[in-house]
C-alpha cells in the first residue's frame, strides 16, 4: 500500500458530539490515538470521527462513534458501559476490529493472488487442478 499524502489521525478528525464539550475532546483524542495507525491509511480530508454520549454519567448512558470515510459504508459503534473511560475503550476497540474486518473484506483476493505468487508450491497445485479440468 502507497503512503498516504495527508494521513488522517483521530487528533486531526475527530469531532465530539452531543454530551461531550470542546474540553473533553483532548482527554478523548488521547485515549483514541491508538487508532492512528489504522487511519493512516485513510485521507485526512475524507475522514471523519464524531463521539457523542447520551445520558453522560447516568446509569443507562450510552457512547456512540462514528466513522466516515470517504467511498465505504459509515461505521458505527456503541458502547453502554457505565463507567465513561470503559465506553470509551469499548467503542475505541470496536471500531479499530470493524476497520480490520472492512479492510479483510475489501482485500481478499487480491491478497490471496499476493501470497500464491510469493509461494513457489501454489504452482504445481495450479497445473494439476488444470490436469483434471482437461480430464473432465
Amino acid at each position: 500500500m502507497s503512503a498516504v499524502a495527508n494521513p488522517a489521525t483521530v487528533a486531526e478528525c475527530l469531532r465530539v458530539g452531543a454530551g461531550f464539550s470542546q474540553g473533553d475532546r483532548n482527554w478523548i483524542a488521547e485515549q483514541f490515538a491508538t487508532l492512528d495507525a489504522r487511519l493512516a491509511g485513510f485521507h485526512a480530508d475524507a475522514t471523519e470521527l464524531e463521539v457523542s454520549v447520551k445520558d453522560r454519567e447516568a446509569r443507562g448512558q450510552k457512547v456512540t462513534l462514528e466513522c466516515w470515510i470517504a467511498g465505504r459504508q459509515k461505521i458505527v459503534t456503541t458502547s453502554t458501559e457505565e463507567d465513561l473511560h470503559a465506553a470509551l475503550n469499548d467503542v475505541r476497540d470496536d471500531l479499530r476490529r470493524k476497520l480490520n474486518d472492512a479492510k479483510t473484506r475489501q482485500e481478499p483476493r487480491h491478497n490471496k493472488h499476493l501470497r500464491a505468487v510469493d509461494q513457489p508450491e501454489a504452482a504445481p497445485l495450479q497445473d494439476a487442478e488444470r490436469e483434471d479440468a482437461e480430464t473432465v
